[in-house]
């Protein structure tokens, strides 16, 4: 589902991260991820480790399952990238996306405060 894919996006970018930042990265809340990643374990995509540096805390790993399913994001990711951007310049391509970046900057600054 899609709260499932976002946490995979999330590990995808770095993987052995505590379930906060997962929370913070994904937009979801903790409570609510509590019984998404038991799911998501149950049916192999993720595992957990408690952190050896702090004990308290608990980290997410993909397993090689969830690894493999990147390939088919990435490719359905670059399909609808070629759909979105069909009839676009390469300067208006770049033009658009230098926008989004600063959208994204101002999004990152404002959760920030």
């Amino acid at each position: 589902n899609g709260a499932q894919g976002r946490i995979l996006y999330v590990l995808w970018q770095e993987d052995g991260v505590p379930i906060k930042i997962i929370s913070e990265k994904s937009g979801l809340a903790i409570t609510s991820l509590t019984t998404m990643l038991e799911r998501m374990e149950k049916n192999g995509l993720i595992s957990r480790k408690t952190d050896e540096a702090d004990k308290r805390k608990t980290l997410l790993f993909l397993t090689d399952k969830a690894k493999e399913l990147k390939e088919a994001y990435d490719s359905v990711s670059n399909e609808m990238g070629n759909i979105y951007y069909r009839d676009f310049t390469d300067k208006e391509i770049l033009q658009f996306e230098e926008y989004l970046n600063r959208i994204r900057v101002n999004l990152e600054e404002w959760s920030d405060i």
